[in-house]
């Protein structure tokens, strides 16, 4: 399983919006489900964070590969990708 550490913040303080995800008060399990399982839950934190256009930003620029991320599945990211190249 990929694990995120929020709490763990780069010198550079790059990864300062993480301390104010909502991600990072909820079950982080819901943000990673197994294969087949319902991403419902993570999407409505989601829906609802301050720092959701920088998650999904992070995620597209480090090419994450696993997890909901600025709301977005990985199949989710891979299309948003390749409608913008």
């Amino acid at each position: 399983m990929h694990e995120l550490s929020l709490v763990d913040l780069g010198e550079s303080g790059e990864l300062s919006w993480r301390e104010s995800a909502l991600c990072a008060q909820t079950d982080p399990e819901a943000f990673f489900p197994e294969k087949g399982g319902s991403t419902r839950e993570a999407k409505r934190v989601c829906q609802a964070c301050s720092v959701r256009g920088e998650c999904l930003e992070y995620a597209l620029t480090h090419d994450e590969r696993f997890g909901i991320w600025g709301g977005l599945s990985e199949r989710e990211r891979r299309k948003l990708r390749r409608r913008a190249v």
